[in-house]
Order: C-alpha cells, then structure tokens, then sequence
C-alpha cells in the first residue's frame, strides 16, 4: 500500500494522468512537452529554454545520480513542472550533494511520477503540445481543467524578458583573451559561455533587451544570439534591433531562439512546430559537407524555408522532419543553428560551429 501524496496532471483536451507527488507541493501551470535524454536533467532543469513548459522526461528511472554543484546550465531552475515514470529516492555519484526530490522542493518545483509516461508522449506526439498543468491540492479533474483553459498558450508568448539577466556582465576567457564577444541573453546557457571561453573569448553578456547601438558601442569581434523560450514571433523589437546588427559587418552567431530571430530580421517568417524536438538525439545534416552529426535540442519553433529571401541559404537540416535546422547569409558574417552546440546535455558532435564562429572573427 502507498502512503504517498496523490498527485494528478490535467492536459486542455481533457485527458488526465493520476499519479503520484514528486517535488514540492502545489499547482502549476504550463505547456506539457517531453525530452528523450537519457541523462541530463538537472542541465534539462536549468535550461531557461523551459520556462513557461511542463517537462515529461521519456527515459523511465530518473534521479539516480542525485544532482551536484556543478551541472547548472542558469542561476536557478525554470520549469513550470516535471514529470517521470519513476524518481529514484536513492542517489549514487561522488559529484553528488542533493536528492533530486530535495532539490525540486527547495526550488519549488511541482512534479509527478508513477504515470504511464509513454502514454502521455504518444498523446502529445498524436494530438501536438498543450497546455497542462500538474496538482497535489485540487485532485478534481474537471476543476483543474478548466483552470488549464484559463492559462496562457505558448503561441505569441514573450518569455525572454522573464529570463534575462538585468545587467550587463562579464565572462572571462580561459586561457588569454583573443576576441570579446557580445552575447544576448535570451535564456542563455553557462555552457555556451564556458565553449567560448575555450577558445580565447572574453564574453560580455547583455539583457535581450540591449539595442544595437549599445552593443555595438562595446566593439565586439563577434555577436552571439542564444537560445531562449517563447515564441519568436512576438519578439518584434528584439528584432528590428538584429536587423541593425546584421548590417554592421560583424560576425553573428545564434542558436535556437537567437536562430529563428536570425531568420526573422532577415525577413523569413517561423511557425509552432506540432510537439517540437526535445533530447540528445536529433539527426542533423549540414549540407555544406555533408556529414551527419547527433545533435541536442529544445524547441518548439522553426524557421519556414521558403519564407527566407534568395540572399539566405538554408545550411542544415533535420532528418527527421526535414525542418531548417541552420542557415546562413551569402554576403554577411551571420550564420546560425536551430540546436544548441554547447551539448550540455548532449552529444559534442557540434563543436566546430563554435571553431567556424572564431575563423569568422579572424578574418
């Protein structure tokens, strides 16, 4: 018999899942998306691509690692929720410091476990990604459906100003300073940061909000634009102030979110992809060499390819939906990915478009 607090997760179409409380207690609110990782959640946890989403997790036994100091990818974590198949109570690694349970309630994260995950991920992957929201207080279904409906949708939402830093900051480089780079903070990762450190890179982090004039008033060698959540079409001055830059001569590099921003000051236009692409698994082709890499992502929108102008050329793209998954302009130094090369959590396949930002910079 289980003595465990009962918890539910509610979907807008209706559909309930009964399980049980993972995490702190509460209600909580979000888009219901899912990641096919194995590993990397407390990178998943972290990643400030994920606020405004409800995390489902596809790899059954999650937590037996515990989680450590040093795999933070952001100050805090920003899911809205988390759900598993199953939370390991036992935790066996040297790096670790804290239970995942411990660390979800002192963070205040709602969770779930003991539901049909494959379930949900088959319903998600059939009906798209919607909103949901997770309950250990208000058990009613139908109750907390109807406050589902009351929630935000994903599409036209705003997300980076929620995530950005609200000052201007710098991160070193490793081993000597060759290039200063000015990176936007969309929901920035610590990682892209350390990759650009090795490679001789003081970074100079600034609010999504920075105009173009303030950062070309630092004297950057190289822009980079990073990922983030939201919608990108909402993003309207954000990208009138990219527009500016991409005349500037300066080379620019974006990934995720900074991708499809890319794509819309160059005049293309992105869409709400039917459940998105989510682990550290996707299949990426680039097409100027040919070569296939496994690659990590997260996001929930795409760059439309034949809404890019003849000046743009489509470089990379998904084998398993065939979306645009990197572009690049054929007279100015901007390029950029629809992953995240940083690989943290992922494969490190994708670590010569870090190599391929610097030669831009050097020449």
């Amino acid at each position: 018999m289980s003595f465990a607090k009962k918890a539910i997760l509610v979907l807008e179409d209706g559909r309930s899942f009964s399980g049980e409380s993972f995490g702190a207690d509460g209600e909580t609110f979000g888009e219901m998306v899912f990641n096919t990782s194995m590993s990397g959640y407390q990178e998943i946890l972290t990643d400030p691509s994920y606020a405004g989403q409800i995390v489902c997790m596809t790899y059954p036994l999650i937590g037996n690692y515990g989680v450590n100091e040093e795999d933070v990818e952001s100050r805090r974590p920003w899911v809205e929720g988390f759900v598993v198949r199953e939370a390991s109570r036992i935790t066996s690694n040297y790096r670790s410091t804290m239970s995942l349970q411990d660390y979800l309630i002192k963070n205040n994260i709602v969770g779930i476990e003991h539901i049909d995950t494959r379930a949900l991920v088959r319903h998600i992957r059939d009906k798209g990604a919607m909103r949901a929201a997770i309950s250990t207080i208000d058990l009613d279904a139908n109750s907390l459906l109807q406050k589902v409906l009351a929630s935000p949708e994903m599409a036209n939402r705003e997300l980076a100003s929620a995530v950005t830093v609200d000052a201007s900051y710098d991160y070193p480089a490793s081993d000597g300073e060759r290039f200063h780079v000015v990176a936007y903070d969309f929901g920035v990762k610590t990682n892209s940061l350390r990759e650009f450190a090795k490679f001789g890179c003081r970074i100079t982090v600034v609010p999504a909000e920075t105009s173009a004039a303030d950062v070309l008033a630092l004297k950057p060698d190289g822009i980079f634009l990073s990922n983030g959540p939201g919608d990108p079409a909402s993003m309207a001055a954000v990208v009138n102030e990219i527009k500016k830059l991409t005349t500037s001569q300066t080379p620019m590099f974006g990934i995720c979110l900074g991708h499809q921003l890319i794509g819309e000051a160059f005049g293309g236009t992105t869409y709400k992809l039917k459940f998105g692409h989510r682990g550290g698994n996707q299949p990426i082709k680039d097409l100027t060499t040919g070569k296939i890499e496994i690659t990590s992502h997260n996001h929930g929108f795409a760059v439309d390819a034949d809404s890019l102008p003849a000046d743009v050329e489509v470089t990379h793209i998904n084998l398993n939906d065939h979306t645009v998954a990197g572009l690049r302009h054929k007279t100015l130094p901007v390029f950029s990915v629809q992953y995240h090369p940083e690989s943290a959590p992922g494969p490190h396949d994708s670590e010569y478009l870090f190599e391929r930002f610097i030669d831009l910079m050097k020449n």
